[in-house]
């Protein structure tokens, strides 16, 4: 019997599109992603999962560039991060060459899970801080 790769990514997706994210944006304390969406120009809010060091927040995508959060970032890389019910701007840099299973090791561990379990496509993103 043959797989479809790309089942599994567009079950996951669905559900935290149309499940998840919509509750866990409205969590305070959640960490958001702001984007701004590449074709509509509007904001795009998304829960995630990662560890600020300093002026840097860490998080590794699951789906990597077919992420929509990564695509909109790649077109606009101005971001702003709700992190422990703080918004604060930042740039969002895309790091191929970070290694992100290893990253993942250094990030919260409920969430590395997660990613870990159902990504396919692993990509580390660094956000820059600016206030």
């Amino acid at each position: 019997m043959s797989r479809d790769p790309g089942l599994k990514q567009r079950v996951v997706t669905a559900f935290q599109r149309h499940v998840a994210n919509p509750v866990l944006r409205r969590v305070p304390f959640q960490t958001v992603l702001e984007t701004t969406g590449r074709v509509s120009g509007l904001p795009r809010r998304t829960p995630i999962g990662g560890r600020r060091t300093g002026d840097t927040f860490w998080l590794v995508s699951e789906y990597g560039e077919k992420s929509q959060y990564v695509r909109n970032i790649k077109a606009d890389p101005s971001v702003r991060l709700r992190h422990h019910g703080r918004w604060h701007h930042g740039t969002a840099h895309l790091v191929p060459t970070d290694d992100p299973r290893t990253r993942l090791s250094t990030l919260p561990k409920l969430n590395s899970t997660a990613v870990r379990a159902l990504g396919t496509n692993l990509l580390t993103i660094r956000i820059d801080l600016h206030d």
